[in-house]
């Protein structure tokens, strides 16, 4: 058996840039996006999961269809449709009307 695994990837053990609340999504580097499961300060060791269906913030006035790729703005800390020097951390999992505050995310 293979002794070189450190972590399944479901959750992964990372130390944030900024203070990170539980159940908030944070953006690591270019590539890699995470939802802290307990509160994270600023360069702690915390848990945070890549994979599942989240409840996160979207842009209100956007509305979101089942299926839609979905974008981490990381200066507003929501969810948009917008690619352009966006992460993609996602795809809907439910429909989100404009106006509206959250949508169902399914990470990766």
């Amino acid at each position: 058996m293979a002794k070189n695994s450190h972590q399944s990837g479901a959750h992964l053990t990372l130390a944030p840039g900024a203070d990170v609340a539980a159940g908030t999504g944070h953006q690591f580097g270019a590539a890699l996006f995470g939802v802290a499961l307990v509160a994270v300060a600023s360069g702690a060791a915390g848990t945070f999961s890549t994979e599942g269906v989240w409840e996160l913030p979207k842009t209100s006035a956007l509305a979101i269809a089942v299926g839609d790729l979905l974008y981490w703005d990381a200066a507003n800390k929501v969810v948009n449709k917008t690619s352009s020097g966006q992460l993609q951390v996602g795809v809907a999992v439910s429909a989100a009307a404009n106006p509206s505050a959250t949508v169902l995310v399914k990470l990766g």
